[in-house]
C-alpha cells in the first residue's frame, strides 16, 4: 500500500486561477495546474527560494518539491507552446492559518532562509 500523500502548506490561493489565449476555443481541453504546483512556481521563480527552502516552507521533502516544480513547468510550457487554457485548482494542500511561523500574510512571520 502506498504511503499517504502529505498536505503541502500554501500561503494563499492564487489571485487568478484561469489563463487562456485570446483565440482559445471554449470547449477545448485545458491543463490543470494544482495549487501546490502553483505554490512551488511562486516560491522558487518569484520569491527566489531554493528547492530546499521551498520544501521547508511547504513542509514536504525536497524531492517532492522537485517533482512538483518539474510538473508545473511542463504544464506551463505546454500552455504557452500549444496555446491551451490553464486552470489552477485542486491538489494536496492546506492553507496557512496565519498563525504559523512561516507565512507571508499579515500577522505571520517570514520563512527563515537557509544559510
Amino acid at each position: 500500500m502506498p504511503r499517504p500523500r502529505k498536505c503541502r502548506r500554501v500561503c494563499q490561493m492564487p489571485s487568478y486561477n484561469e489563463f487562456a489565449p485570446k483565440e482559445c476555443v471554449a470547449n477545448e481541453d485545458c491543463i490543470i495546474l494544482t495549487v501546490d504546483e502553483y505554490e512551488t512556481i511562486r516560491l522558487i521563480d518569484q520569491e527566489g527560494y531554493s528547492q530546499e527552502e521551498c520544501s521547508l516552507y511547504m513542509n514536504v521533502a525536497r524531492t517532492t518539491v522537485q517533482q512538483m516544480y518539474t510538473s508545473a513547468r511542463k504544464k506551463i510550457a505546454l500552455m504557452l507552446v500549444e496555446g491551451k487554457k490553464l486552470k489552477i485548482e485542486g491538489g494536496d494542500y492546506r492553507l496557512c492559518d496565519e498563525k504559523e511561523t512561516c507565512c507571508h500574510k499579515r500577522g505571520c512571520h517570514p520563512c527563515p532562509r537557509i544559510k
